[in-house]
C-alpha cells in the first residue's frame, strides 16, 4: 500500500501540503493505474514487478488521513511495518530532496500524526518530501503549507519526481532498507 497524504479539492491541488498528492498522481501516471472512488479515498490497483499494489489517496482532510486507512486494518495479512509506504511533504528538508524512513515519530506533522492513531502504531515506512527550508518570516505554518508552490518550487518539485518514483518502485520490490540504503545516500 502506497499512502499519498493531502488535501481534496482543487483549491489545495498545487499546495506544499499537498507532495504526497503530486506524487501519488505521478505513481499513477508512470504505472498507467486510474484512481477510482473509495469510502473516504481515491484507490487505484495493480501490479508491479509482480507484486500487487494499491495506491491510495485519502479524501478526508489532512488531519484525518488515517480514517482512511482503517479498513486496511481489517485484513489479518496487512502488516503497516511491512506493507506500508506513506509519501509526506516535510518543511524540514530543503525542496529538491526527499527521506525515506522506516518508522519514527510524526515530527509534529498533523497527517503522519492521524495515520499513527489509526494504526497504533509509528512502525509504518514513509517518504519524506522536501517542502522546505521554512521562511524565518512565516509565522502561521498552516497558512505557508497551503500556499501554492512558486513556478521554481514546482519546477524543482517536478524534477524530483523520477528519482522518487524510483525510490517507491525499490520499497514495493525490495523493501524500506534496500531503499533507504540505496536513495538516502544519493544527497
Amino acid at each position: 500500500m502506497v499512502v499519498g497524504l493531502g488535501n481534496p479539492g482543487a483549491g489545495y491541488a498545487d499546495t506544499r501540503h499537498n507532495a504526497g498528492f503530486i506524487l501519488a498522481d505521478a505513481l499513477a501516471d508512470r504505472w498507467r493505474l486510474a484512481f477510482r472512488r473509495a469510502p473516504r479515498a481515491r484507490v487505484a490497483s495493480g501490479t508491479l514487478a509482480g507484486e500487487p499494489l494499491v495506491l491510495i489517496k485519502p479524501q478526508t482532510y489532512m488531519n484525518d488521513s488515517g480514517t482512511a486507512l482503517l479498513p486496511l486494518l481489517e485484513h489479518p495479512a496487512f502488516d503497516p511495518a511491512r506493507d506500508l509506504l506513506i509519501l509526506v511533504d516535510d518543511g524540514a528538508l530543503p525542496l529538491g530532496s526527499f527521506r525515506l524512513r522506516a518508522k519514527g515519530s510524526s515530527g509534529g506533522h498533523n497527517g503522519l500524526e492521524s495515520v499513527e492513531w489509526a494504526l497504533g502504531s509509528r512502525m509504518y515506512s514513509r517518504l519524506r518530501i522536501g517542502i522546505g527550508p521554512i521562511p524565518p518570516h512565516v509565522t502561521d505554518l498552516a497558512d505557508w503549507v497551503l500556499a501554492p508552490f512558486t513556478d521554481q518550487e514546482a519546477r524543482t518539485l517536478t524534477e524530483m519526481l523520477p528519482p522518487m518514483g524510483d525510490a517507491v518502485e525499490c520499497w514495493v520490490g525490495e523493501g524500506i532498507e534496500p531503499a533507504m540504503n540505496r536513495y538516502n545516500t544519493r544527497r
